[in-house]
C-alpha cells in the first residue's frame, strides 16, 4: 500500500469524474489518502469525502491565501471541525510571500493562531510555506510550538534547513518535483535527509511528476515519487513503500486497516 499524505480531490478539478476516480485509488494500492483543507469550505468538503469513502481522512485548516477574511468565529468554526471523526491533522496553514496579498502580517496572526489551536487540539500539523523561510522556520521555533507534529508539505527550501526541520521532528513532504530535471534543491534535500523523516504526496490536481508534468495530477502518480526517492537513497522501491508509509502512519495515526 501508498499513503498519500496531501490531495485535494476537493478541488473543481475532479467535478466531472470525482465518484469514478477516488474508487480506484484504493483498487490502485492507494490508501489511505488524506484530502487537505485550504478554507473553511474546503476543509468541510474533506471531510464529507472522508465521511463517505473508508479510505479518506481529512485535514481542516484556512491557507495563507485564504486568511484575511478569518476571524475568531471562524476559529471557533475550524476547532469544531478539528473535533470531527477522520479528520486527522490542521493544514494546510503556514506562510505564502509570493503575492502581495494578504499582507505577511495578516498572515503570521492567523498561521500562529492555527497553531496555537493545533495544540489545543493536539493534531498534527501541514505546514504550507513558499517564499517565507525564515518567519515559517522562526515561528515554528518558537519555545510554545517546539512540541508540535507536523510535515512541511511541498518542501523547497535548502537541505540545511530540512535537517533543522527533521531535528524539530517534522517531516519532510516530497512529492512530483523531486522527478523534475530542475529539481535539484529537492534532490538534495531528499538525499541529505534520513528516510525515515520522509512522507510522498501529489498535492492533487497540482505538481504532477514526470512523464505526466503540466497534467491535473493524480495519487497513482505516487509510484514515480516513490521510485525517484529510492534511486537518490539507494534504496529499493519496496524498501522506499514501507518505510514511507510507515513515516504517514506515525505521522497521522491511521492505516489502511483503519
Amino acid at each position: 500500500m501508498i499513503f498519500e499524505t496531501h490531495a485535494h480531490y476537493d478541488d473543481r478539478a475532479f467535478d466531472n469524474d470525482r465518484d469514478e476516480i477516488i474508487p480506484l485509488l484504493k483498487q490502485e494500492g492507494i490508501s489511505p489518502v488524506v484530502n487537505v483543507g485550504s478554507d473553511i469550505g474546503s476543509s468541510e468538503r474533506s471531510i464529507a469525502l472522508a465521511k463517505r469513502y473508508d479510505h479518506f481522512y481529512a485535514a481542516v485548516g484556512v491557507h495563507p491565501y485564504d486568511c484575511a477574511g478569518l476571524d475568531e468565529a471562524a476559529i471557533e468554526h475550524l476547532k469544531r471541525l478539528c473535533g470531527e471523526q477522520r479528520v486527522v491533522a490542521l493544514g494546510e496553514i503556514g506562510l505564502d510571500y509570493h503575492y502581495d496579498e494578504p499582507g505577511q502580517e495578516v498572515q503570521k496572526k492567523w498561521f500562529i493562531r492555527q497553531l496555537d489551536l493545533a495544540k489545543e487540539t493536539g493534531l498534527p500539523v501541514i505546514i504550507h510555506s513558499r517564499d517565507a523561510a525564515a518567519d515559517t522556520f522562526d515561528i515554528l521555533s518558537r519555545p510554545e510550538y517546539r512540541g508540535l507534529r507536523g510535515v512541511i508539505h511541498c518542501y523547497s527550501y535548502s537541505r540545511e534547513m530540512a535537517l533543522k526541520y527533521v531535528e524539530m521532528g517534522y517531516y519532510i513532504g516530497v512529492g512530483g518535483v523531486v522527478t523534475f530535471k530542475n529539481g535539484r534543491k529537492l534532490h538534495e534535500t531528499v538525499e541529505a535527509i534520513p528516510v525515515t523523516s520522509i512522507v510522498v504526496e501529489t498535492d492533487s490536481p497540482y505538481l504532477a511528476p514526470v512523464p505526466y508534468r503540466g497534467r491535473r495530477n493524480s495519487s497513482v502518480y505516487l509510484t514515480y515519487i516513490i521510485e525517484k526517492i529510492s534511486q537518490i537513497k539507494s534504496l529499493t522501491y519496496e524498501e522506499t513503500e514501507r518505510i514511507t508509509y510507515e513515516n504517514a502512519v506515525k505521522l497521522y495515526g491511521v492505516r489502511a486497516d483503519g
